[in-house]
């Protein structure tokens, strides 16, 4: 959590500025920096500017969020420019000293870089996914992959375009079409094309965007945008929650965003995966004592595009004593450990689910005694294949899953637990 400034707060002016420089700086955003006693800014961004600003000119520090409040509390009575590549507010900086203030500061955005793409490639905005590598890893891209979709991708440096290249033939996009747009909005704009499959261009400018036009390979695994990925989409070692099961349970959680998940035996990892997909905002942690397994989970969210997954390795309910409260929880393992059913139920605030599932009668018996207490819906799910049978066709039953799904509605009556349970 970003700490605030005490009050007064200090004087802050955010500027945007593009690679045009000052040429490209509205009257207004001109005026505060001729004003200012300070500008703060990148030293790229500090160099645009022309030797008429008799400001103070003082680099941000690396890393830089966490050398923010230092930075604009060392000046507190001054007044303050900070210099920010485009729209403050869009990955900028400007988010970072609103929490930093406790209140917004004033913003003179100017044009960022995805507009500029947006209007050289005549991409309305509205319709274009933006994924940035800047700071995050770049298999980030992987989750907005889908046939015909346009991404722009916001490049951490020279290096990004062969690396966005790389991941697209990995993940069966390499006759999708590359556009690299370097320096948008300055006289030395250009343009390098090609496509992933075939992408041969040297580095360029560090200042660029990557603007992808998604075609998937014949024969590659099709990737929907809802729950219930194809299996094939998993490294597992038969410990995954199948498609079908996946979809009902992922419909019982109901993500929604800015929600986390705890998803406890996590096995293959497919349910917190499958949680983070539904929207960049939806975070998730699985808890799975097997260290092969674990590192096998971390494998499966790189390649389906959410590394963002948190992978705890230990055996719950030890595991979750440390972690921070969930919106949802998942149960696909070890329900009959001591205690973990209750210790799931203890860190969920009121509101917040519970989803279980499972197989055996020992664990099914535990999830109809906390059904007959705290209602919700226990169903049983039963998915069957079509098989051949010598020359004819018939079905063949998986094994069926019984599914306990629960809004907590307030604490647990201590007097109905089980020794088991405490």
């Amino acid at each position: 959590m970003t700490p605030h400034l005490p009050t007064p707060l200090p004087d802050v002016t955010v500027v945007g500025i593009g690679a045009d420089g000052w040429a490209g700086i509205a009257p207004r955003a001109r005026d505060a920096l001729a004003h200012a006693d300070v500008i703060i800014g990148g030293a790229r961004q500090l160099a645009l500017l022309p030797d008429g600003c008799e400001a103070e000119r003082v680099a941000w520090p690396s890393p830089l969020r966490p050398a923010v409040p230092g930075l604009v509390e060392a000046h507190t009575g001054r007044r303050i420019a900070v210099l920010a590549s485009g729209d403050p507010m869009f990955y900028g900086i400007g988010r970072t000293l609103a929490d930093v203030l406790g209140a917004p500061p004033l913003v003179l955005p100017h044009p960022s870089s995805v507009s500029y793409a947006c209007a050289r490639l005549g991409w309305a905005v509205e319709d274009t996914e933006v994924v940035t590598v800047v700071g995050r890893p770049a298999a980030r891209i992987a989750a907005a992959l889908h046939d015909g979709r346009r991404v722009l991708v916001l490049s951490a440096g020279a290096a990004t375009p062969a690396d966005v290249a790389a991941l697209l033939l990995d993940r069966g996009f390499g006759p999708s079409r590359m556009r690299v747009l370097e320096q948008l909005g300055s006289e030395d704009e250009q343009c390098v094309e090609g496509t992933a499959d075939g992408w041969s261009a040297p580095p360029g400018d560090p200042l660029n965007v990557v603007a992808v036009d998604c075609r998937r390979a014949p024969g590659a695994l099709r990737l929907g945008a809802v729950p219930g990925l194809p299996d094939e989409a998993y490294e597992h070692d038969g410990q995954l929650t199948k498609r079908h099961i996946r979809a009902a349970t992922l419909g019982a959680l109901a993500p929604a965003p800015d929600e986390l998940l705890w998803d406890i035996g996590g096995g293959s990892g497919s349910i917190a995966v499958e949680w983070m997909r539904t929207h960049p905002s939806c975070r998730a942690l699985t808890v799975e004592r097997d260290p092969v397994r674990a590192e096998r989970i971390a494998r499966n969210a790189d390649r389906l595009g959410v590394p963002a997954l948190r992978v705890v390795t230990g055996a719950a309910p030890a595991a979750l004593a440390q972690l921070p409260a969930p919106d949802a929880v998942f149960i696909g393992g070890g329900l009959t450990a001591p205690g973990l059913l209750a210790a799931c139920w203890d860190a969920l605030p009121t509101g917040g689910r519970l989803v279980a599932n499972t197989v055996t009668l020992e664990s099914e018996a535990l999830l109809a005694e906390w059904y007959r207490r705290h209602g919700g819906e226990l169903v049983r799910l039963a998915v069957a294949h079509a098989v051949p049978v010598g020359t004819f066709t018939g079905w063949r039953q998986a094994m069926p899953v019984t599914q306990w799904a629960v809004v907590k509605s307030g604490p647990v009556p201590l007097d109905t637990l089980t020794g088991a349970d405490r």
